[in-house]
């Protein structure tokens, strides 16, 4: 059986690679973000900056659910939690596994599989979704890290 390495084998556009670096980014900001709290209620700066940073500028702006950087803070952690560790047992009400997942939204979206569905495209797709998303999180989590640094330094964000 062939064995994943962390070395320079990994290319640098690779599934693997992307997913270290959100993780990467969402740990540096979690290590940095000593008090959570002190995020509530400050506002995210304008998208704008941000999309200027973003790796894929022909993808169209989302706009965020996110009320304040608390909020945003707790979705990265969210999110690479969820990574780490897998989908969580409440949103399929109960321990199911990611197959017995995949099968019951199947059925709920029109029954089994066809024969000649295609499923390379469907590959496809998916992997550009997260490659997507996960390069616009690293970037936002890799904001959010050093506006709060920012913040902090100037004592902007303590009362």
């Amino acid at each position: 059986m062939m064995q994943l390495s962390n070395d320079t084998h990994c290319n640098k556009h690779s599934l693997l690679n992307v997913m270290n670096r959100f993780i990467a980014a969402a740990n540096n900001m979690d290590e940095t973000i000593m008090v959570p709290s002190l995020l509530r209620d400050v506002p995210l700066e304008d998208q704008d900056s941000q999309a200027s940073v973003s790796h894929n500028n022909n993808d169209p702006p989302f706009p965020s659910k996110q009320r304040d950087m608390y909020e945003h803070y707790l979705l990265v952690k969210s999110l690479k939690n969820d990574m780490e560790w897998g989908l969580l047992k409440r949103e399929m009400g109960g321990g199911a596994s990611f197959l017995e997942m995949a099968v019951k939204q199947e059925e709920v979206n029109g029954g089994a599989v066809e024969e000649g569905s295609d499923l390379e495209g469907q590959f496809h797709y998916h992997l550009h979704g997260l490659f997507a998303v996960l390069s616009k999180l690293t970037v936002q989590a890799d904001h959010l890290t050093s506006r709060y640094k920012r913040e902090i330094g100037g004592g902007s964000l303590l009362r």
